[in-house]
């Protein structure tokens, strides 16, 4: 008796799967994504203020409203990649528009630390008088709590 397997030449057939060719095509894709990534990072140039605080918790999916104001004074309002620059009037008249779309989503602010504070102010109160009951500010870590 020669065992299970007949000497006939034939291996068996494998009963593993090859897995080299999947990690080198997932390691090709890693590099693509990891050069693309800062790619995508688009917007307004704002030099925001640096202060340590703690992260909102977001609990819905949808992207906040971001409203910005950079060193110029000019107000932006960041839907979809359009990041040209809008009067104050414009702001709250989009925002309304935005907000009766999809109630209760988020509004933050990005304002420049070079912009006088009651530009900033302004704009929070022309936010809040567009019915925006709660108006968040983005900041920047400092560098030593990154």
């Amino acid at each position: 008796m020669l065992g299970p397997f007949k000497r006939s030449g034939r291996r068996p057939p494998m009963g593993e799967i090859n897995v080299v060719p999947f990690i080198d095509v997932m390691l090709v894709l890693l590099v693509i994504f990891m050069i693309t990534a800062p790619m995508l990072t688009q917007g307004v140039q704002v030099d925001l203020p640096q202060v340590t605080s703690e992260p909102i918790d977001d609990t819905e999916d949808r992207d906040p409203i971001v409203v910005s104001v950079d060193r110029d004074g000019q107000y932006f309002i960041s839907l979809g990649g359009d990041e040209s620059p809008v009067s104050l009037d414009e702001v709250s008249e989009r925002v309304i528009i935005l907000l009766e779309r999809q109630p209760g989503t988020q509004v933050m602010v990005r304002g420049d630390r070079n912009v006088p504070y009651g530009q900033v102010v302004t704009l929070m109160s022309t936010l809040q008088t567009a019915g925006v009951n709660n108006v968040g500010l983005i900041s920047e870590p400092p560098p030593g709590d990154r």
